[in-house]
């Protein structure tokens, strides 16, 4: 079975100041590396109204189709044309969702910007305006009637928007390792959940690609506890050694270690796996730890 890539030209309509790290040149770095990858390359569709509905209010969803060029906060930028990116992202990952849960494929990768993971339930922040991850894993609980979701998050950065979208859903377990201290400053080892489903561990600045493979093998047996049916992966690489904007020492067999991980712990509990794109600003680091992490998201379909 091949690994369904999902994705759609609009990700290059989100255009951002100049020298803004979230840019358009992160997507054709991403699209570079997969080149000569045999993946099964779809269209990622808009995402309808209810599925985003499920955790962000209407009048939130109105208040970004007002549309324009603007700064939503001091580091989040709309353009015209961000808002079909960002639905196209949840299209993705929705559809992605669907597709891994009908048993076409069991591993998908949504390459499309801008991330998710940051946006809160009426608040878009760090780059983010919608939240992504978080409403695939309620489309499959809603939509799709699981009973147990695992979304997890390697981004150097704290997942804020997916535990505020996902903290008093007790059928999602939400874990994430990130550098702290650092942006947004949330994400302590305190922060649980409303039904303890929340797992987060934090790590020092400099920490190596040694300490993230054990903090990963202290998470992933707790997810494994929680028997997810379907794994939902933040899948950020700004944790690279190379990345401008934080401290962490990872490179990309790290990224390929943690993936295996991921997948194998998927595997023991008979989980598809869909991953979606979230952060990684210096292009070349990027470009080489998403094929690192795809190439094992292939292997893992074989």
């Amino acid at each position: 079975m091949a690994v369904i890539l999902w994705t759609h030209d609009s990700a290059t309509g989100h255009v951002t100041p100049e020298g803004h790290p979230e840019q358009v040149a992160r997507y054709g770095a991403v699209m570079a590396a997969l080149e000569g990858l045999a993946l099964d390359r779809r269209e990622a569709p808009l995402a309808d109204d209810g599925d985003v509905l499920r955790c962000h209010p209407a009048r939130y969803l109105e208040g970004l189709r007002i549309g324009g060029s603007r700064m939503l906060d001091a580091d989040t930028y709309q353009s015209p044309a961000s808002l079909e990116a960002a639905m196209r992202a949840v299209g993705g990952a929705c559809a992605a969702v669907d597709a891994v849960l009908a048993g076409a494929d069991e591993r998908a990768f949504v390459a499309m910007r801008p991330p998710g993971h940051h946006a809160e339930r009426e608040t878009a922040m760090g780059f983010c305006l919608l939240g992504t991850a978080a409403i695939a894993a309620m489309r499959a609980l809603d939509h799709h009637g699981l009973e147990r979701v695992a979304v997890l998050d390697f981004d150097v950065h704290h997942g804020n928007g997916t535990q505020d979208l996902l903290w008093n859903e007790e059928r999602a377990f939400f874990a994430s390792s990130h550098q702290m201290p650092l942006y947004p400053g949330t994400g302590a080892a305190s922060e649980t959940g409303a039904h303890g489903q929340v797992l987060n561990v934090p790590l020092p600045p400099g920490s190596d690609g040694m300490l993230a493979r054990r903090a990963w093998d202290h998470i992933l047996p707790q997810v494994r506890a929680h028997r997810p049916q379907l794994v939902i992966v933040s899948a950020g690489f700004d944790a690279h050694a190379a990345d401008p904007l934080a401290q962490l020492e990872w490179d990309e067999d790290d990224f390929a270690a943690i993936t295996r991980a991921i997948c194998d712990m998927a595997a023991d509990c008979g989980a598809p796996v869909v991953s979606c794109l979230e952060g990684g600003y210096d292009l070349a680091a990027l470009g080489r730890s998403v094929r690192a992490h795809v190439e094992v998201l292939m292997e893992a379909a074989e």
